[in-house]
């Protein structure tokens, strides 16, 4: 399921190339969760691993999963995007 959510998104995200630039790309490569928000996911993980999450944490994992998810995808495109872009 996870692939063709993948698969989706990819194509969803696809114009986004005609928007980037060389900065921008380099700027969603480098985009990070901050502290905070890092480590409640991290908590949550090991929550889930050890099979210990409320309805509501699960709700909050996911979300997190897919906005992590979302972010990978976009990130993905600005590294294909400098790949394809040499520096004039």
């Amino acid at each position: 399921m996870e692939n063709i959510e993948a698969q989706v998104l990819d194509r969803i995200l696809d114009p986004l190339g005609a928007c980037l630039n060389r900065e921008v790309a380099r700027r969603l490569i480098a985009l990070r969760a901050d502290a905070e928000t890092q480590a409640r996911v991290d908590e949550l993980a090991n929550r889930a691993n050890e099979g210990l999450l409320s309805e509501t944490e699960r709700a909050e994992y996911d979300a997190c999963r897919s906005a992590f998810h979302f972010i990978t995808v976009l990130q993905a495109k600005a590294r294909r995007f400098l790949d394809t872009h040499p520096v004039d």
